[in-house]
C-alpha cells in the first residue's frame, strides 16, 4: 500500500477527531468555530470515503501498514464491506451534523454536543475500517462510550439516564463477549490481522480448536450489540435524547452487531451452530419487535420497535448465510431510519395513515386469496428465476446464492409482508361497513400477481447483484444441512403465522382477550422488568445515579 493510500484511509476519522478537539475549546452556545469544524470534517470524511471507493475499484482490497508493534496498534482495512460501511457512516454523519447545527441552536452546551457527536462518528469509522482485532475491540468499546456521552447529554432527564444506564450494561456485556471471542481467534490463527484470519478461515473446511467457541461468542456479541431479544429493552426507551442522537443510533451504531457478524462471516461459516443461533434469536426478535410495534402509541417509540424488528431480521439473514443480502438490508434500513427520525413530524402522519388502514378488517376469503397467491407466485418465481440465474452465472457466487434454499426461504418470508400490505390495498371508496367493523376494499387479482412477481424478481436480482459485488469478501450461503433446513422451515412458518395474525387482528380488536393481550404486548411482555431493576429504574429519583 502506497503512503498516499494509507493517508487517505486515515483522513475520515482524523478529520472528525480534529473537529471534536476544536469543539472542546468552544463548548457553549452557538459555537461558530465548532459548528464550522464539524461541518467541514463531515464533508471531508464523505469525500475520503468516496475516494476510498475509487481506490478499491482500481487497486483491490488493501490493509494499511500497522502503526504499532507486536500486532497491536492502528491499521485500516480497505475492502468492499469497509468502504460500504464507511460511506454509509459518512453520509449519515453529514446529514446529522448539519441537522444538529440548527436543531440545537441556542442550547447552552451546543459546542459540547457537536464535539461528542464528532467523536462518536470517528469511533464508528475506526470500527468499520479496523484492520486488526485489537483495534476492532478498542473501537467497539470506544463507540459505546462515546455514544453514552450523547445519551446522557441531558442528565436531568431521568428516563434518558435510566435508558443510557441499561445501554451501558448491555454494552459492557457485548464488550466481554467480543474480547472473549477475539482472544482465542487471534491465538488460533497466530495473528491479529483480520484479512489474514478471514483468508485462512475461508480456506478451511472445519473449525480448529477454539474457533468454534469464538464463532459462538461473535454471534452472541452481535446479538447483544444490535439489541436482540432479550437485551433489546433499552433501545425503545432512548427517546429523551436529542433527535440527532436517535437518528445516529438507529441509522448507524445499532448496526455494529450486524457488521460484526458480516465481517467475520468466514469464521461463522466454520461452525454452523453459530449461524443457527443468529437465525433463531434474530428471527424471534424480528417477530417480537414487529408485533409489539403495532401496539405503540408514540411515533418515535414505534420507530424504535421497528428498529428492533429490522435488526432481528438482518441477523436472521446472517444466520441463514445471506451475508451479502444482509449488507444491503443494513444500508437500506440505515438511510430509511435516519430520514424517519429526522422527519418525525411527517412520519407521524404516515404512521397514522398506515394504522388507519391496518384497522380495516379484510374478509377471510381475501386473506386466503392474497396469502395463497402471493406465496404461490413467490415459490414459483424463486425456483424459476433461481434456476435461470444459476444457469447464467454457472459456477459463480451469484448463481450459487440465487439458487440456494436460504434465498428461497427468505423470499417466502418477504412475500408474507407483501401479502399483508396487498390485502389492504385498493380504492378506499370501495370500503363497506360490516357491523361495527370496517371491511377493507377489494383487491384486483391482476395487481396482486403483478406486484408479487415484480417484488420477487427484484429481490432475487438484488440478491444476485449483492453476491457479485461482495464476491471474494463475503462467502456464499452454506450447503443446507438437516439443522439448517429445520431452522429455515421454522422461520418461514413463524413469519407466516404472525402475518395471518396481523391480518385477522382488526376483526378481533374489540374482544376482551385481545385488549388484555394488547396491554401485555405494549409493555413488551415485561421482559424488560429485570433489566429495569438492574439499572435502578425503580429507585427514588433522588437516589438515582447518573
Amino acid at each position: 500500500m502506497t503512503p498516499m493510500v494509507a493517508f487517505l484511509l486515515f483522513v475520515a476519522p482524523a478529520a472528525l477527531l480534529v473537529a471534536a478537539f476544536v469543539a472542546r475549546t468552544e463548548p457553549g452556545m452557538r459555537p461558530r468555530h465548532a459548528i464550522a469544524a464539524a461541518g467541514l470534517a463531515s464533508l471531508v470524511a464523505l469525500a475520503a470515503a468516496l475516494a476510498c471507493a475509487v481506490v478499491l475499484a482500481i487497486s483491490g482490497p488493501l490493509t494499511s501498514p500497522l502503526i504499532g508493534a507486536g500486532g497491536i496498534g492502528l491499521s485500516l482495512r480497505l475492502d468492499a464491506l469497509s468502504v460500504t460501511m464507511l460511506a454509509l457512516v459518512a453520509t449519515v454523519g453529514v446529514v446529522v451534523v448539519r441537522f444538529s447545527a440548527t436543531y440545537l441552536d441556542g442550547d447552552a452546551r451546543q459546542g459540547l454536543f457537536m464535539g461528542r457527536l464528532c467523536l462518536t462518528l470517528a469511533a464508528v469509522m475506526l470500527l468499520v475500517t479496523s484492520g486488526n482485532t485489537v483495534q476492532l475491540a478498542m473501537a467497539w468499546i470506544a463507540t459505546s462510550l462515546a455514544l453514552h456521552g450523547l445519551l446522557v447529554f441531558y442528565a436531568d432527564r431521568r428516563r434518558a439516564v435510566i435508558a443510557a444506564r441499561k445501554k451501558f450494561i448491555a454494552a459492557r456485556l457485548g464488550d466481554m463477549l467480543l474480547i472473549g471471542a477475539l482472544v482465542p481467534l487471534t491465538l488460533a490463527f497466530g495473528t491479529t490481522d483480520i484479512a489474514t484470519i478471514l483468508g485462512e478461515a475461508a480456506r478451511m473446511e472445519a473449525a480448529p480448536a477454539g474457533v468454534g467457541f469464538a464463532a459462538v461468542l461473535i454471534a452472541l456479541a452481535a446479538l447483544v450489540k444490535s439489541a436482540a431479544f432479550p437485551t433489546h429493552g433499552w433501545l425503545p426507551e432512548v427517546m429523551d435524547t436529542p433527535t440527532p442522537v436517535s437518528a445516529l443510533l438507529h441509522a448507524g451504531i445499532i448496526n455494529a452487531g450486524g457488521f460484526l457478524a458480516i465481517r467475520f462471516a468466514d469464521v461463522l461459516m466454520l461452525f454452523t451452530p453459530s449461524l443457527h443461533l443468529l437465525a433463531i434469536v434474530g428471527g424471534f426478535t424480528a417477530l417480537f419487535g414487529a408485533v409489539v410495534m403495532l401496539t405503540q402509541t408514540s411515533v418515535k417509540v414505534s420507530l424504535a420497535w421497528s428498529t428492533v424488528a429490522q435488526m432481528g431480521f438482518m441477523l436472521l439473514q446472517c444466520g441463514l448465510g445471506l451475508f451479502a443480502l444482509a449488507t444491503l438490508h443494513l444500508v437500506a434500513h440505515s438511510l430509511y431510519k435516519a430520514h424517519a427520525f429526522l422527519s418525525a413530524g411527517s412520519a407521524a402522519e404516515t404512521v397514522g395513515e398506515t394504522r388507519a388502514l391496518a384497522r380495516l378488517s379484510p374478509a377471510p376469503g381475501r386473506i386466503a386469496l392474497a396469502g395463497g397467491l402471493a406465496l404461490a407466485v413467490t415459490v414459483a418465481l424463486s425456483f424459476g428465476f433461481s434456476a435461470l440465474l444459476g444457469a447464467i452465472f454457472a459456477d459463480t457466487a451469484a448463481g450459487t446464492a440465487a439458487a440456494s434454499p436460504q434465498a428461497i426461504a427468505l423470499g417466502a418470508i418477504l412475500v408474507f409482508g407483501l401479502a399483508l400490505m396487498l390485502v389492504h390495498a385498493g380504492p378506499q371508496d370501495a370500503e363497506v361497513a360490516v357491523g361495527d367493523t370496517a371491511t377493507a376494499p377489494s383487491l384486483p387479482l391482476g395487481r396482486l400477481l403483478a406486484v408479487s412477481a415484480a417484488v420477487t424478481l427484484a429481490y432475487l436480482a438484488l440478491h444476485a447483484l449483492a453476491q457479485t459485488l461482495y464476491a471474494g469478501v463475503l462467502p456464499p450461503p452454506p450447503a443446507a444441512d438437516a439443522a439448517g433446513i429445520a431452522v429455515m422451515l421454522l422461520a418461514v412458518v413463524s413469519f407466516g403465522v404472525v402475518t395471518v395474525f396481523q391480518m385477522v387482528e382488526p376483526a378481533r380488536a374489540a374482544s376482551p382477550a385481545w385488549r388484555a393481550a394488547r396491554v401485555h404486548l405494549a409493555n413488551g411482555l415485561y421482559v424488560n422488568t429485570l433489566f429495569n431493576r438492574l439499572a435502578g429504574a425503580y429507585t427514588a429519583p433522588g437516589h438515582s445515579k447518573a
